[in-house]
């Protein structure tokens, strides 16, 4: 295991990982918002929604918050919204009926396949900062933290 060096400076946050992590992400989901609600009228918890309903249809919404780290309260106003404006179908799960089964409706399908090019688009522009093996690099990493971070989540050490 790779460890960071005490710095006698104390914690900077413009060093620490975890705040390095956040704020990227962060820019990122500003951008995304930005274009999203400009170009299709969605905020970013419905993009996702509607994401994660297309890769997967039939999913909950149970099983989209722990995708996407999105608490249920935000996965639910999201799927609402998303209901209300014609774009999802919801229903209770054969087996619980408590947890509602999400799919496209055929204009959500419609709206997803106008949103898919611009995302690769923005994901493009963004990716040409890096070359190939480095995008590849960084998704090895991205599931390495991704994994040590789940482990201590779980109570386990890595």
């Amino acid at each position: 295991m790779i460890r960071f060096p005490m710095r006698r400076d104390g914690l900077i946050l413009d060093r620490f990982l975890p705040y390095r992590l956040s704020y990227t992400a962060g820019l990122l989901s500003e951008l995304i918002a930005k274009a999203y609600r400009a170009h299709f009228d969605l905020s970013i918890a419905e993009w996702r929604v509607l994401a994660h309903v297309a890769e997967r249809p039939g999913i909950s919404q149970q099983d989209i918050g722990d995708r996407t780290r999105m608490d249920k309260v935000m996965v639910s106003r999201a799927a609402k919204s998303l209901h209300a404006k014609g774009l999802l179908e919801r229903a209770a799960s054969g087996t619980d009926r408590r947890a509602l089964i999400l799919r496209l409706s055929p204009s959500g399908k419609a709206l997803f396949d106008r949103i898919a090019p611009k995302a690769l688009e923005l994901e493009a522009g963004i990716a040409a900062a890096l070359s190939a093996s480095e995008i590849r690099e960084l998704h090895d990493m991205l599931a390495r933290i991704d994994a040590a971070a789940a482990a201590r989540l779980d109570g386990k050490r890595v």
